[in-house]
This record gives C-alpha cells, structure tokens and sequence, in this order.
C-alpha cells in the first residue's frame, strides 16, 4: 500500500543555504536529498524521487532551460510541488501556472514553516499517491459515497494486524464487514470466529471466551475449548460488546495484552495468537462516563475505527442490495422478486429503522407471499406505502358484475344459479358470492384452454390474485 512521501529534495549553488535547510529539516526528522546544479544535472536521470515530496529550488549559477528542468519532477504522472528558496521571475508567468510552486520559504528557515509546506505539498499528492487501489470485497454491497469510504477504509485495515471497533446501529451490516476484513488479511487461511456477548449469559461467557476444565463447574462433564483457542491463527469477532459484563472485560483486557489465559478451572497458561475485530451499536464513550465501560480496554479495541452508515443515508445502494439479499433467497430455496420503479420508490423513502437486516426480513416476506411476483406500491406492506398507488384501478376487482351481466352469464351458466330477486327465506350471500366468482373463475378458464395468465386478463385481476383465488376454491389447471 502506498505511502506519504516526505523528502526534500534540494538543489541549490548556496552551499551555507543548502547546508542551513538541510540542517533544519533533518532536525525534525525529515529526510533531504541535496545537490547543487551541477551535481543535480549529472544525476538527474538515475535519481529516486518516489519519496521526494517536495523539490526545493535555490539559486543557479547556470543558464538553464527552465521547461526541461521542471520536467524532471514529473515522476509517473505525479507532478511533484515546488518550493523557491530565492526568487525566480519565470515561474510566476502563466506558462508555468500548472506546476504547482508553492511560494517562496523566507529566510531565516523556521521549522514550523517547512513543515506547513511539506503538509501543503502532500495534500496536493494525496490523490494521486496515497488512495489505494479499492478492494472489491466479496459481500460488502453499495456504490453510495458513504459506503465508498467504508470501502477505502477496509482496504487501508484489511492486511494490518491491528484491532478494529465497528460501530453504527444494528442492521448495518458490521458482521459482514468483519469477515471481509477477515477475509482479505494474511490470516485469512486461519479461522473466523464470531461472539455475541449480548446473547451469552454473564455466568457463562467466560467459559464460553476462555473455555473450562472437566469439573471447573456444574455440567462440566468434559474439557471443552474457548472461543479464543477456536480463533488461534485466525480472527475473533466480538459482536456487542458494549453488552460485557465489567468483571468480564477486565479478564478480556488482560488477554488482549498478555496473549495468554487458562482456562475456567485450570491452571495451564495458553499462548494464542488473534486478531481482535468488535462491534457494537452502543455509544462506548458514554458507557465509559457512566462506568459501564472500561476506558482502557475501549482504546485496546479502537486501535481503527470504523463507523456504519445507516441504510436511510445510502438509499441510492438500495438496487444493489435487493438483488444481493434475493441472490442469497434463491441459494436458500426460495423464490425472487422484481420491484416496478414507483415500488423501488416507496421503498427510497422508508426510514429503515432496522436498515439491511429489515429490508431483508421484507424480501423474505414478498417472495413467499408473491413468489416470482412483480411487486408494485399496493403488493407491499402498508408500512412501506410512501407513495400512491398509481394503477388503483387494477386492485379494484369487481366480483359481482351487473345485473344485466348476471342474467347472461346465468342463461349461459346455469350453475351459478343467480336468483332473479331475494328469495322470502333469504340467502347465504357469502355463499353465493363465492359460487358466482369460482363460476366465473372456472369459465375464464376453460375459454383460455387453462391458461391462468390470459384467465386473469379476462377477469380484468393480477395473476397472482387469481392464483391465489384457485388456490381458495382448489381449483387446478
């Protein structure tokens, strides 16, 4: 991974000069490549500036071709700043008004002031030498601007053996993180081993972190392994644990710094070797006000911290995730889904309190009830309605049809058996209700020779309401 370059080069025909900055910047540690002119012309071409950050230009005592000489601080593109240590009138012309002069250092050099233009000149080549290249980590879904630097962010942490504390609210997405993390780290060929510490009783987490002993306690019928051994060589993922007991987060503490333990009731100590990534949706900092969290293992787990974004702040991802999220459905056996744009709208608009883990929960939903369905505004959840239906009139299914209607279809149906008026001991409406649209619904059929798609047209409904309606009255086709 690329890093900051932070040399000088100097050229300068001043030796007392060149000797003064040099002492300078050496002083606050920074490294200096220094040449007079001369010198500098001689070995230009074998000369290494990938970590020169800043090219120091003095006084000549040559005639020089200023183009060239400028040309030969373009490394790969990268054109690196430049800061004039004597006045040259060239420079500020417009020809040169790209090459990134900084200004002139005033005499005498003080160090607050090269070091203000060292930072200057390293932001000018942050873009072009520090972003990485992005990992496409497998899992982790979104193109939004927010899940672009969570993206940066995992690139840059992914193979430094460093801890990482995940936050942001639940449903956000931190396991996955976690295992790209995992994934993409020189311990990846080692084990993932995931914690709650929310859903482990206080009583049995640390035989469950550490392991036991047979008979270090009630049920102890055998020695049995703790989820730090199960880790070794691999990373331990310690989801909520903002949920540890205080007693247990001392006992994690001491882990963490001496990489050893023994097991509950045994005295052998146990070296291992893991990666620590945590997580949690609770504000820590807060928990440490209050005393319900340990300070010093708060910064043991900080070591790189990464926040989640909700999913109502990258809503442009929604796309990308449904189809994810229904990738994953149809591994596990059930059907898709597709969504009309105004439902992916409605959707656009929902504040997604329980974020992907309720957008999931909600793909789940639409694809059993409307398996291979298209999904439009009225086929979802009245919760998720943010907008009006704009085909209202194909949900307004007519089950009884007019008089007139009925009278025909009863000459040529006389199954449906539609009374011409109320009969004097009444009628079961529900019933009959029902015997005319199973009727109706059975002739629609049999003139499509069973085809349900072309049945449903003629019914003027959806298909998967009139699937739902054989269904009801069994019937087959």
């Amino acid at each position: 991974m690329s890093t900051l370059p932070n040399e000088l080069l100097i050229i300068d025909d001043d030796p007392e000069r060149l000797r003064t900055l040099t002492a300078c910047a050496g002083f606050i540690g920074i490294d200096v490549q220094g040449y007079d002119f001369v010198s500098w012309l001689q070995q230009a071409k074998g000369a290494d500036l990938s970590r020169v950050a800043l090219v120091c230009l003095g006084e000549s005592n040559l005639p020089l071709a200023l183009s060239k000489l400028l040309a030969q601080f373009n490394l790969d593109g990268r054109d690196i700043p430049k800061l004039l240590l004597v006045d040259w009138p060239e420079l500020n012309s417009a020809q040169y008004a790209s090459s990134h002069v900084l200004g002139q250092l005033p005499e005498p050099f003080q160090m607050a002031d090269l070091l203000d233009r060292l930072h200057q000149s390293q932001r000018l080549l942050s873009e072009l030498v520090t972003k990485p290249v992005m990992v496409d980590f497998d899992g982790f879904v979104g193109r939004s601007a927010p899940i672009e630097q969570i993206r940066q962010l995992m690139t840059q942490v992914a193979p430094r053996d460093i801890s990482v504390m995940i936050t942001g609210e639940s449903g956000t997405g931190k396991e996955v993180v976690a295992r790209c993390l995992h994934n993409s780290s020189p311990r990846a060929p080692g084990p993932f081993v995931p914690v709650n510490c929310g859903a482990i009783p206080p009583d049995l987490l640390e035989s469950e972190l550490f392991g036991h002993e047979k008979g270090a306690f009630t049920g102890a019928i055998a020695s049995r392994a703790g989820r730090f051994e199960m880790a070794n060589g691999g990373t331990l993922f310690l989801d909520e644990i903002g949920d540890m007991p205080l007693p247990m987060q001392v006992k994690l503490l001491r882990v963490i710094q001496e990489r050893q333990f023994e097991r509950v009731g045994g005295n052998r100590t146990i070296d291992v070797d893991v990666r620590i990534i945590a997580a949690t949706h609770k504000d820590l900092e807060q928990m440490i006000e209050v005393g319900q969290f340990r300070e010093d293992l708060y910064y043991r787990l900080n070591g790189f911290p990464i926040e989640m974004p909700a999913l109502r702040e990258r809503v442009e991802d929604l796309p990308l995730l449904i189809k994810a999220l229904l990738d994953q459905q149809k591994q596990n056996g059930l059907d898709s889904v597709q969504f009309l744009p105004v439902a992916m709208e409605s959707l656009r608009r929902h504040p997604w309190g329980g974020n992907v883990r309720e957008l999931a929960n909600l793909l789940e939903r639409l694809a059993i009830i409307h398996p291979n369905g298209v999904i439009g505004v009225s086929e979802l959840p009245e919760k998720f309605r943010h907008v009006e239906e704009p085909h209202p009139e194909r949900y307004a299914e007519t089950v009884v049809p007019p008089e007139s209607e009925i009278s025909e279809l009863s000459e040529v149906s006389p199954g449906a058996s539609v009374p011409a008026s109320l009969p004097d001991e009444g009628l079961d409406l529900k019933a009959h209700l029902e015997s005319i649209e199973r009727n109706l619904i059975e002739q629609a059929l049999d003139s499509e020779s069973g085809v349900v798609a072309r049945a449903a047209e003629k019914l003027k409904i959806r298909r998967t309401t009139l699937v739902e309606k054989m269904r009801k009255y069994g019937i087959s086709r």
